[in-house]
């Protein structure tokens, strides 16, 4: 009988528990989903970490404008705010300073200066909500990347909201309602995703081939470190490969060579990119859309799912085959595949350019900058939290090329992508901010023109394939019989900088490299699809190489091409109904011809390697 009376209370307390939550009103506002987002960007590099885009205030020292957007409440009353937030560059406190007001009436204190560099919700106090409708404003107040990840509104005074990724995630789905089901996308013979130049070839090769297609992108552009965000010009020959059918679409996507860090955006064609694709009647383009997740069937991906960095609103999208062209490797990583990361040993390769022992040393990543001579004389503000320079040490420079560079095993180039774009800001600002203060019969004229603060990601995860390009295989020119993109860069693989290691050691924001020539090559197509996802293929800097190998292989006219390859066999899978790796076994001299834009013969395609 006490029992009973025991679990009886137990019940009812329960039951009081669960109806003060469900009486509980929260307002979640996420802050790339403003309505006016001012001058304010989203950025999504960090989804991976934080579950979510953020905006940020990106003004090179000058404020930006307001983002501004509508809230609605269930009830006009007293409210508690919280906004989720980080200090990015503390000394003691950092230069990421926002305001917040309500109907034009700032609510809480100053933000993004508390001294604490990581994403964690501070406290806005109590709010009088006296409308049902509000105005919500956020106010940068210096222009130097402040931050905001989302706002939280609560009837619950003693309320916290939850941090950690896994309880954050939940919470945000459950107030945004994102637990339901997905958006369908559509089915699609072939799901490319990523949208660099790799992905974008991909897709329309695909798509000329007469497949439905999918192209998916996390931007609002598309040519990912060719794009006007990033600006990195294209590398690696066209013209001296062995298929004449290959490079065409390259060509297409080729608005020129402006050079690293052009001040002007239009120099990098992201409109006529975009205008390409749109044209592709089978090619159906989904923008700012970051995938996630993937659902499996044993071995096969079935579907991969995308959330819009803006919205939040799911999208599912099924396919019978599936590329992966995020550089990251995000699809294959999810899906299980086989990848590597970092540096092999000299002892597992046979290499004579590999690291004695294997690390996680990886290619930096660069944020590019430009200048830019104007009229007037014009100020930089001064830059205490940003990297110190001296008469001794600083970079003479008007505008920077890819020697800008952070990384090198120092950071981790997917889960610390926000901390090695931040380091590279402070470089570029407390270099600049001493150029412009020591070196005024130079630089007072000049202010900055452009800075990306989306990072240019050179190496992460490569996916392994049936075949592993090494070192050897470049420099013996070794010609397989599926030998199908030629490549013509050299091995080349960076370094810190001497100078600039002694001057911020394991803080390096500068680079070296060694050319190793190499005559044109050709890198198999069976580094082109997974080794243990059957339908899963790859194109861009995360194909099946070794790191040395991957020197050469990573610049985007050879990965454009990569994609153009990759488009071609999955015609050829979907013909046959056969796999990437079937297209090998049962149907290469098929892929070969369309490689070297010549008819076959029926019989032939039938041909079996062995």
């Amino acid at each position: 009988m006490k029992l009973l009376m025991r679990l009886a209370a137990a019940g009812i307390a329960l039951l009081l528990l669960h109806s003060s939550l469900y009486a509980q009103k929260h307002v979640f506002v996420e802050a790339e989903s403003f309505e006016n987002k001012g001058g304010w960007v989203t950025d999504q590099q960090s989804f991976v970490v934080i579950g979510s885009s953020y905006l940020m205030a990106h003004g090179m020292g000058r404020p930006v404008k307001d983002a501004v957007t509508t809230v609605t409440f269930p009830a006009k009353g007293k409210y508690r705010m919280w906004v989720r937030t980080k200090d990015w560059a503390p000394f003691p406190t950092g230069p990421g300073k926002f305001t917040l007001s309500i109907d034009g009436q700032q609510a809480g204190p100053v933000f993004g200066a508390s001294g604490n560099d990581a994403w964690k919700w501070y406290d806005g106090g109590t709010v009088d909500i006296k409308n049902e409708q509000v105005k919500l404003t956020m106010k940068d107040l210096t222009g130097f990347n402040g931050r905001c990840d989302a706002i939280l509104f609560t009837d619950a005074a003693k309320f916290t909201p939850p941090n950690t990724l896994k309880d954050l995630t939940a919470f945000r789905n459950k107030l945004l309602n994102l637990h339901a089901e997905p958006d369908n996308g559509g089915h699609y013979d072939l799901v490319v995703v990523g949208g660099g130049i790799a992905g974008t070839c991909a897709a329309i090769s695909a798509a000329r081939q007469g497949l439905k297609t999918a192209l998916i992108q996390d931007r609002p552009v598309l040519g990912g470190n060719n794009s006007s965000e990033v600006r990195v010009h294209l590398k690696g020959d066209i013209d001296k490969n062995h298929y004449p059918k290959l490079g065409r679409i390259v060509r297409e996507m080729d608005n020129g060579d402006p050079g690293n860090g052009h001040p002007d955006a239009a120099e990098y064609g992201d409109k006529r990119k975009i205008e390409i694709v749109k044209a592709e009647k089978n090619l159906t383009l989904f923008l700012n859309m970051h995938v996630y997740k993937v659902e499996m069937d044993k071995d096969q991906i079935k579907a991969v799912i995308g959330r819009n960095i803006s919205t939040n609103q799911d999208v599912r999208f099924t396919g019978t085959f599936f590329s992966d062209c995020t550089g990251d490797g995000t699809v294959g990583f999810l899906a299980g595949a086989d990848f590597r990361m970092g540096r092999e040993s000299k002892a597992e390769t046979g290499e004579s350019l590999a690291s004695e022992k294997a690390d996680d040393f990886t290619l930096g990543t660069s944020n590019l900058w430009a200048s830019l001579e104007r009229d007037t004389v014009s100020s930089f503000p001064e830059t205490p939290w940003a990297l110190q320079f001296s008469d001794e040490y600083h970079i003479d420079q008007a505008r920077s090329d890819w020697e800008w560079e952070t990384g090198f095993g120092n950071f981790n180039t997917i889960t610390e992508a926000e901390q090695i774009r931040d380091h590279n800001l402070r470089a570029i600002y407390g270099n600049w901010s001493y150029l412009k203060k020591s070196k005024p019969e130079k630089y007072a004229k000049r202010e900055l023109a452009w800075v990306a603060y989306i990072g240019g990601k050179r190496e992460s995860r490569r996916i392994l394939g049936d075949h592993i390009l090494t070192q050897m295989d470049i420099q013996e020119g070794k010609f397989y019989p599926d030998g199908a993109v030629t490549a013509t860069w050299t091995i080349d693989l960076h370094f810190p900088q001497e100078k600039n290691s002694k001057y911020f050691e394991g803080q390096e924001f500068f680079a070296s490299t060694k050319h190793i020539r190499v005559a044109p090559y050709t890198i198999p197509y069976r580094c082109l699809y997974s080794r243990n996802i059957s339908n899963l293929f790859m194109a861009g800097r995360n194909i099946s190489t070794t790191h040395v190998a991957f020197g050469s292989t990573r610049v985007m006219r050879t990965c454009g091409m990569m994609g153009e390859v990759v488009g071609f066999a999955a015609g050829i899978a979907k013909r046959h109904n056969t796999s990437p790796r079937g297209v090998y076994q049962h149907h290469l001299p098929e892929l070969i011809a369309i490689l070297k834009d010549e008819p076959l013969p029926p019989q032939q395609m039938t041909n079996k390697v062995e």
